[in-house]
C-alpha cells in the first residue's frame, strides 16, 4: 500500500512532490490522489514526477515554473539538476497585475510582548549597549573594549556588545556613502539603549560626516571619539560605556501590541523542505504581524529572482510596482555588469538538499512573506517608515542581509533553515529548522522546529507556537545565538578599493 507520508504537494497544480525521506526505487507512493511508482532512489528533500513531462516542458511546483525540462521525464522519476534547468536569463518585462491580499491574524496567538520604547516612538526587543566602528582599523579595539566593559558594567543591561567590519577607509563614492548609511541605521536602532562610536581619526569614513548623515540621532544616548586624539582608548571607552549604562539602565520593559514589532525575514542554508514547511509557517507569522499593523520585512533580492512577479502582483499600487521592478531590475544588471549569470544560485548545499533552480529556490524563499500587500520598498541602509510588508534590498549573503535587516529596524529575526547555520546577528535570531532531523541533530543552533507540518500538524497551529516564541523572544527571551554568543555584522562591499 502507498504511504501518504512518503511525499509532500504543495499545490494541486503541480507536476513534482517533495521525499519527506528516502525513498528506494520501485515504491509505490502517492499524494493528493496521484500514485507512482519510483523508477530509482530518490533522496529526503529531492522532487518525484508525478506525471510525464516532455522534454521543453516547463515544471511546476508552488502552482508556478520551476524551471523547464531538458530531457522527457517519466512520472515516478527524480527531478533534479539532470534534467530541469533554469528559465531565467536576464532583465524581463513585467506586467502590473494586481491582485486582492489581505493579511490574516492567527486566532489564540500572541498579541502583545514586553518591549523598551524609545525617545524616537520605536520599539526595541532589547535593552543593549553597542559599540560600533566608522572604520576597520579599530575592529580589535572595540572587541578588547567591549570585553572590558561586560566585566566592570555587564550586569546593568541586557548585553554590551561591539559590530566591528573591515570597512571605512579606501572608499570612494556610493560605496563609501552605503557603509555610512548602514552604520548610522544601526547607530538608531531601537534594541541599542546606548552607542558608542570609535573611530581612527584619518579615515574615509569620517565621524562627523556620519553623525552629519544621521541628524535623528538621539545625542543623549550616543557618544564617540577618534582613537589618535585621545591619550588611553580603553580608559576614554569605557569612561563613555558608564556613562551610556546609567542611562540605559534607568529603562523599562512594558506592554506594547505587535503593531509595535519589526521582523525581519531570511532564510539560509536552504534545503527541499524550506519551501513547503519552515517558510510558509514564518509566511503565516509574518501575515498575523501584519494584521495586527506590525512590519515584517523580506530581503535577498537576488532569491526573489523567477518569483518577483508573485511579489508584484501584492504591490499595494502602482508606485510600489515600480520601485520593485526598478530594485530587481538594478540587481540583475550588477550581475550582469560583473559578467555573472543572474541564475547562478542555489548553492551546493541547496543542490544537495533538493532544490533545482533558482526559480525554484526563490519560489519557495517568497514563502516567507506570506500573502500580504507589498507596501513599502527599501533601498539598502534605508529604515522602515510604514506598517506592514516591506521589501528591502540586500543581496543573499546571510551575515550582510540579515545586517540590513537589523539596520531597517527588525528588533527580531526569523531566520530559516534546512542544513543549518550557528550565525547571529546584531537583532535577536530565531532559527527555524525546515526538517526535524535537523532540530534533533542541532538543538544547540535551532530554536523551533518547523519540520512538524511535514507530518501532519496545521500550518496555522505551527505558525502560532512560532508567533508566541517570537513574542517571548521580543519580551526578553534568550535565543540560541544569543547563548552562544554568536553576534556578528557584514557590510556589502561595492565599489573599487583605493
Amino acid at each position: 500500500m502507498p504511504d501518504h507520508k512518503d511525499l509532500h504537494g504543495v499545490d494541486p497544480r503541480d507536476d513534482v512532490a517533495t521525499a519527506l525521506h528516502d525513498l528506494a526505487a520501485g515504491a509505490t507512493i502517492a499524494v493528493g490522489g496521484v500514485e507512482v511508482t519510483l523508477r530509482g532512489g530518490v533522496g529526503q528533500g529531492h522532487k518525484v514526477a508525478l506525471r510525464s513531462i516532455a522534454k521543453g516542458e516547463q515544471v511546476i511546483k508552488y502552482g508556478w515554473p520551476i524551471g523547464v525540462a531538458t530531457q522527457a521525464i517519466e512520472a515516478g522519476e527524480h527531478v533534479h539538476t539532470h534534467n530541469v534547468k533554469t528559465l531565467l536569463e536576464g532583465v524581463e518585462e513585467y506586467r502590473y497585475d494586481p491582485i486582492d491580499t489581505a493579511p490574516e491574524p492567527l486566532p489564540g496567538a500572541a498579541a502583545s510582548f514586553e518591549g523598551y520604547r524609545r525617545a524616537s516612538g520605536r520599539v526595541g526587543t532589547r535593552n543593549e549597549i553597542w559599540v560600533l566602528c566608522s572604520v576597520g582599523c579599530v575592529a580589535q579595539t572595540s572587541r578588547r573594549l567591549v570585553e572590558l566593559a561586560e566585566k566592570r558594567f555587564g550586569e546593568r543591561v541586557d548585553g554590551i556588545h561591539a559590530f566591528p567590519h573591515p570597512y571605512g577607509c579606501s572608499q570612494l563614492g556610493d560605496d563609501l556613502s552605503h557603509t555610512r548609511d548602514l552604520i548610522a541605521s544601526l547607530a538608531r536602532h531601537p534594541n541599542a539603549g546606548g552607542v558608542l562610536l570609535i573611530g581612527l581619526g584619518c579615515e574615509n569614513n569620517q565621524i562627523d560626516a556620519l553623525l552629519e548623515s544621521a541628524p535623528d540621532l538621539d545625542r543623549e544616548r550616543l557618544r564617540y571619539f577618534a582613537t589618535q586624539m585621545v591619550g588611553d582608548e580603553y580608559e576614554t571607552g569605557l569612561d563613555m560605556i558608564g556613562e551610556l549604562v546609567a542611562i540605559a539602565e534607568r529603562d523599562k520593559r512594558e506592554t506594547v501590541p505587535l503593531s509595535e514589532l519589526v521582523i525581519g525575514l531570511k532564510c539560509g542554508g536552504s534545503d527541499g523542505f524550506s519551501g513547503v514547511s519552515a517558510n510558509p509557517v514564518v509566511g503565516r507569522v509574518a501575515d498575523a504581524v501584519a494584521a495586527a499593523g506590525g512590519t515584517p520585512v523580506l530581503t535577498e533580492i537576488p532569491e526573489v529572482f523567477g518569483a518577483e512577479q508573485v511579489l508584484m502582483s501584492r504591490a499595494k499600487d502602482r508606485a510600489i510596482f515600480d520601485r520593485i521592478q526598478t530594485v530587481v531590475d538594478d540587481f540583475k544588471n550588477y550581475f550582469i555588469a560583473h559578467d555573472q549569470p543572474i541564475y547562478e544560485n542555489p548553492s551546493p548545499g541547496n543542490k544537495a538538499g533538493g532544490i533545482t533552480t533558482l526559480d525554484e529556490k526563490s519560489l519557495g524563499a517568497v514563502q516567507k512573506a506570506g500573502r500580504s500587500a507589498v507596501v513599502e520598498v527599501l533601498r539598502y541602509g534605508e529604515q522602515v517608515r510604514e506598517h506592514g510588508l516591506t521589501l528591502l534590498e540586500a543581496p543573499g549573503n546571510d551575515a550582510v542581509s540579515s545586517t540590513a535587516l537589523t539596520a531597517a529596524g527588525a528588533t527580531v529575526i526569523l531566520f530559516t533553515t534546512g542544513r543549518g547555520t550557528p550565525m547571529g546577528f546584531p537583532a535577536p535570531t530565531l532559527k527555524i529548522a525546515s526538517n526535524t532531523p535537523l532540530a534533533e541533530r542541532k538543538p544547540g543552533w535551532i530554536d523551533f522546529d518547523a519540520g512538524t507540518v511535514l507530518t501532519g500538524e496545521p500550518m496555522d497551529q505551527a505558525a502560532a507556537r512560532l508567533l508566541d516564541l517570537v513574542a517571548k523572544t521580543a519580551s526578553g527571551a534568550e535565543t540560541r545565538s544569543e547563548r552562544n554568543a554568536e553576534r556578528e555584522i557584514a557590510i556589502w562591499k561595492q565599489g573599487v578599493t583605493v
